[in-house]
């Protein structure tokens, strides 16, 4: 990765201060870097050491970036990575800003790499994304959403790039379209198992740890699947207390919701759904060429589920 981190450092230079400063703060606050290691996984695991396979991995990190600066100043976000946000830090101008200036510095690159193919994946992955933030927003305090709706939105906004950045790999390294497939599939497999259980985190984890405050997603009105599992188990009473809390934003209650998420089972049946999800992932993997690469990629999906940030 350190080379991706060049990468994406020179491509960080703007003539405007202040756009390189808001750039330079949320890239240096660290991150898993999982989309562009699952580029550089997909196409090692095929045989394949592009040249362009590190510009590509700093795109996908852009376009990660980017929704990030978005989605802060959408959800009023004051934390991330144990940090503040850049909104909190420069405000929501120059973090919508610099988003976009993200977002165009991606587009920039992609067309450097001059592959008609792996840009029509990017763009589109990208269009899927921000398609997937409205309908969060639509559901925003919506208790009624179903685990079928919740699925829709996490496999647009978050599964959606991980799908697309292991079938870039993919098409950088030629490969067949069994073997093409397997990596869309596996990263879109990993991606909706790692929002499950980020979902599953905001209830269980520690902020210290997570980077985040705990009940962020109450707070912003998501109803995800710990949620949505609690109140389809769940007492009249505890089904109607967790709706408030949904339709209020009203974190007062976050213990109780807590309590109640914990007792019905709902924990264990959204970690059921993640390792269905690690286990799709697992079985794609499994079907790629026996290498270094491809352990590292089976690694990604066994590991997942003991994440606690």
């Amino acid at each position: 990765m350190r080379e991706v981190d060049r990468v994406i450092a020179k491509k960080l230079a703007s003539d405007v201060p202040l756009v390189a400063e808001v750039s330079q703060y949320i890239i240096s606050a660290g991150g898993k870097r999982l989309r562009p290691a699952l580029l550089l996984l997909s196409c090692g695991a095929l045989g394949c050491q592009s040249l362009e396979r590190h510009n590509l991995a700093a795109v996908v990190e852009f376009i990660h970036t980017a929704t990030l600066l978005h989605d802060d100043v959408v959800d009023e976000s004051i934390m991330r990575r144990g940090n503040p946000t850049a909104n909190e830090a420069f405000g929501n101008p120059a973090s919508v800003l610099v988003g976009d200036f993200l977002y165009s510095r991606a587009f920039q690159m992609m067309v450097e790499a001059g592959d008609m193919q792996i840009m029509r994946v990017l763009a589109n992955a990208t269009n899927i994304i921000a398609e997937g933030e409205v309908l969060q927003l639509m559901n925003m305090r919506n208790a009624d959403l179903d685990e079928a709706s919740y699925l829709q939105v996490i496999r647009s906004k978050t599964a959606k790039l991980f799908e697309a950045s292991a079938r870039v790999g993919a098409l950088l390294a030629g490969a067949s379209q069994a073997d093409e497939n397997a990596c869309a599939d596996y990263g879109q497999a990993l991606g909706t198992a790692f929002q499950v259980i980020d979902d599953v985190l905001d209830y269980t984890g520690h902020a210290d740890v997570m980077g985040k405050n705990l009940g962020d997603d109450l707070r912003e009105g998501k109803t995800t699947l710990p949620l949505i599992s609690a109140m389809q188990r769940g007492t009249p009473a505890q089904c109607a207390l967790i709706r408030l809390a949904i339709e209020s934003g009203d974190l007062s209650k976050l213990d109780q919701v807590i309590g109640i998420v914990k007792s019905t089972g709902a924990l264990e049946v959204s970690r059921d759904a993640a390792a269905q999800e690690a286990g799709r992932a697992i079985a794609a993997a499994r079907s790629l060429p026996v290498n270094p690469y491809s352990a590292c990629l089976l690694q990604l999906a066994t590991g997942l589920l003991e994440r606690d940030h």
